[in-house]
This record gives structure tokens, sequence and C-alpha cells, in this order.
């Protein structure tokens, strides 16, 4: 067997489970298997449309996919799923900037949407309004492929488990960052202190998530361990919104030894 395949793959309900000895392997395999789908879209329809998140978990996929062959990126549409309110239009935390720099801007894309604009100042009103032009934009068609994470606390984009609904009536809303989720984003590094951190966000919603076609959900570290279990092992449930994940039929979750090691 190739060193670089799953050391195991298994599914649990409807989600497809690859556990891979390290997380570069997991990356490497995750990309390979993401441009896949993104070749054989293109090769029966005019356009893929692509929901990316970001966050240094999706670092070797962002960078697998950078330099996949054979796709024709003028043909792909390219949108992300959450974006902080209040932070200025280029601070290196914004996730646009993030995506920028690590995949859209090295790229020949037909089209990149970036989540935030107007919403950026924190003004009144600001956020709902981009919220509602964003959602328009994802429900001009049906989105092909979602590249995901999950949060320590079972997030999802930013739908963290106290504003997470399963049958939200919007796509994108704006959402208040509980405790966890904003440590979180001290321990990636991407902010000094958690009072740097800003408290809203705006977020497509997980029916929005669930809408894509095919869904890639990677997960490294030993921090998202005990959300890999709860999404795996618990109820599916908004106290875990990843475990949703369960139901879609066409995702598929990549771990590393340490994201499973809390797995029975």
């Amino acid at each position: 067997m190739n060193e670089k395949n799953p050391s195991r793959r298994f599914r649990v309900d409807a989600l497809d489970v690859a556990v891979f000895g390290n997380r570069a392997d997991m990356g490497t395999f995750a990309a390979e298997e993401c441009a896949a789908a993104v070749r054989e879209v293109l090769g029966r329809q005019a356009a893929c449309r692509m929901v990316f998140a970001a966050a240094p978990s999706q670092n070797e996929v962002l960078a697998g996919l950078a330099t996949a062959r054979g796709i024709d990126w003028s043909r792909v549409q390219a949108f992300h799923m959450d974006e902080y309110v209040g932070l200025a239009p280029e601070a290196p935390q914004r996730f646009g900037v993030f995506l920028r720099d690590r995949l859209f801007g090295l790229l020949p894309f037909g089209r990149v949407e970036y989540l935030g604009k107007g919403g950026a100042s924190g003004a009144p009103g600001a956020a709902a309004d981009e919220a509602s032009r964003y959602a328009a934009l994802i429900a001009e068609a049906p989105i092909d492929i979602v590249c995901l994470g999950v949060g320590e606390n079972g997030h999802i984009a930013f739908n963290d488990p106290g504003v997470a609904d399963f049958g939200d009536p919007l796509l994108v809303k704006e959402v208040s960052l509980d405790r966890e989720c904003r440590l979180q984003q001290v321990h990636d590094g991407c902010f000094p202190d958690f009072d740097a951190v800003p408290p809203t966000a705006l977020t497509l919603t997980i029916p929005a998530l669930m809408s894509g076609k095919k869904l890639f959900c990677v997960v490294p570290g030993p921090t998202k361990a005990r959300a890999v279990k709860g999404m795996l092992e618990g109820p599916i449930s908004e106290a875990c919104p990843a475990s949703i994940l369960r139901r879609h039929g066409h995702c598929a979750l990549y771990l590393d030894a340490a994201s499973a090691g809390e797995l029975e």
C-alpha cells in the first residue's frame, strides 16, 4: 500500500472518513481528491462554483490545489465561507486576505467573490446588507464543491454551537463568536490575544454549506480531537454543528493521527 494512502477508512452514517499517519499526507491526499472533483465538474459543465474555508488547518490543501494540474481555473468561481466584522480591508487576519495570498491570487480564477464588502467597518446595518448581497451571489446557481474544516468547538464556518441552525432560513448571516471560537483564533496564531479577536462575523449558514454537491472537510491536529470525537461518536446535534456532515451523503472527512486520537 502507498504510505500516503489512508491508514484507515470507514463510514459514519453517510460520512466517509479517512485517517492518515501525518498531516502532510492527509493534506496531499485531500487536495488530490478535491482537484479530481473539480476536473470532473468541469468535464460536464461550463463552470465549477467552489466555497473555501480560510484557516491554518487548510494550508496543505490550498497548497495542493494551487499546484494541481489539468484544471482550467478560468472556469472556476470562488467564494469563501466567513469573514470578521470590523477589520480593516487589508488586515492580515481577514479570511479574504488569507485566501487571496494562498490561492485566489495565485491562479487565474474566472471569478472571485469576497465576503465582507461594506461590512468590514462594523457600521450599523452594514453587516446585514453585506449578508444579503453575498447570499444573492451564493443563490445564483448551485454550489459544486465546498472545502471546509471543523473548529475546536465543532463549528463549521462560523456556525458555533450557540448560533448553529440546521434549518436556518438564511444563506448568510451575522453571528456573535463564542469564547472557544475566539480563543481558537489565538491558538492558531492569528491574533495576539483574546480581546484582539473581533466578537462578530459574517458566515454562510449550515444549509448554505450543506447545499454543496460535494464537501471536502480537512481537520488536522490534536486541538481538534475532541470536536472530531463529538461529530463522529456523539448525536447529530447543533451542540456539535459539524455532526450534520454525517447526513450529507457526498462529504469526505480527512483526519491525521492527532485529530483522530480520541476516536474509539
